[in-house]
């Protein structure tokens, strides 16, 4: 089977799978677990990727896949430390190491601060606008809300001038509060923002998305905050948006994602384990597939997994599932062919084409920014 392998773009390393917070949405099924990457498996991994044929130039090391501020900061420092020395090892400059984070920022204090401040450390946070929608599906184990915590750890970000992105999964209830959405967002002074659709995957068997009106009203609310966005140029930058303008407006059109090819992305679990695809893929265990798990950083090279039944069988429906997305979707230069795990989870196979999360995450937006741009442009009849 002749397929593109690499290069190498993100290297996403699971600390510890606990989390502090019980979101409702979560796909992860091992939240409960206090394992922790001991540091020679952090050694380890890196040796993996640096000696790998997969590396071609830089890439981020993304800590994620649980909760990476219930680990210590002393952990950080000491990673930080261990990737220098590896760098060093290979001859490789510092910068082809570039380290982020996903938080749910309840812990950040300028103690974390002087941490990301002199580790580098770039900073996504995990929230969901404004209290009465962030705290519906945001809560502590014990019940309570976190959005007054998740304001805390962005205002120290904000004091510091530490630039962070936020991440905001959106809920049925969210598609009737555009308004509500950007007034927020652009009151707490924040101007990166990302939206992630509430998926049916791993542990979230249904998303509340799944609705006769889902579809329309998205499209509604995304039309909104068009306008929102387009009144005031500049003062908030909305990723979905970005991505489909810069592709309409340029020249290139995607052939595939990190998402579905090989080892642009590997994903290592704090037991050493990796996998590649989506870092979703990792924790998971299914009846069909068994769980995704292609090896071990501690026992061979990550080369060697190219050549295992479960890892042939895994790329090769991959590649069916692009494949049959580039043959039959009008949509398919703006998104490469998709991501496995939602093709997997919506309909229990990879070699299938359109899901409820492409419809979200990139027609319906396409459909919202190109009407808009011809608009703008005067084109519409």
């Amino acid at each position: 089977m002749q397929v593109q392998v690499g290069p190498l773009r993100l290297l996403v390393v699971q600390p510890t799978p606990f989390c502090n917070l019980d979101c409702d949405y979560c796909y992860l099924p091992s939240r409960d677990d206090r394992s922790r990457l001991p540091l020679e498996i952090l050694d380890a991994a890196l040796e993996r990727v640096l000696e790998s044929p997969f590396l071609d130039g830089g890439f981020t090391l993304l800590w994620h896949a649980g909760e990476p501020l219930t680990m210590p900061i002393a952990f950080y420092d000491a990673a930080s430390e261990r990737i220098r020395l590896a760098l060093e090892r290979h001859d490789l400059p510092p910068q082809t190491i570039v380290q982020s984070l996903q938080t749910n920022a309840v812990v950040i204090d300028d103690a974390w601060c002087d941490c990301f401040e002199r580790n580098g450390i770039h900073m996504g946070v995990s929230m969901d606008g404004p209290a009465f929608l962030h705290d519906a599906h945001r809560r502590t184990r014990t019940g309570l809300p976190t959005h007054g915590a998740v304001m805390r750890g962005i205002a120290a970000l904000q004091r510091r001038a530490i630039p962070f992105q936020v991440i905001c999964v959106l809920t049925a209830d969210a598609l009737d509060q555009a308004d509500a959405l950007y007034d927020f967002f652009t009151g707490a002074g924040i101007t990166d923002v990302g939206f992630n659709m509430e998926e049916t995957e791993g542990e979230n068997l249904r998303s509340t998305l799944e609705r006769p009106d889902g579809e329309r009203r998205y499209s509604a609310f995304l039309e909104r905050f068009w306008q929102r966005m387009r009144a005031e140029p500049g003062r908030l930058r909305l990723r979905e948006f970005d991505g489909i303008t810069s592709l309409a407006c340029g020249e290139a059109r995607m052939e595939s994602t990190d998402m579905n090819t090989p080892f642009a992305i590997v994903n290592v679990d704090a037991k050493g384990n990796f996998s590649s695809f989506d870092p979703e893929l990792l924790a998971v265990a299914t009846a069909e597939y068994g769980d995704f798990i292609f090896g071990n950083v501690l026992q061979g090279s990550l080369e060697a997994a190219l050549s295992t039944e479960k890892f042939q069988r895994v790329c090769r429906e991959i590649k069916a599932g692009v494949d049959l997305c580039r043959r039959d979707c009008a949509y398919f230069g703006l998104c490469g062919g998709g991501a496995g795990s939602n093709k997997y989870w919506e309909h229990g196979r990879f070699d299938c084409s359109v899901t409820e999360h492409c419809r979200y995450r990139i027609q319906l937006v396409a459909d919202v920014v190109l009407s808009g741009m011809e608009r703008e442009l005067g084109l519409s009849a």
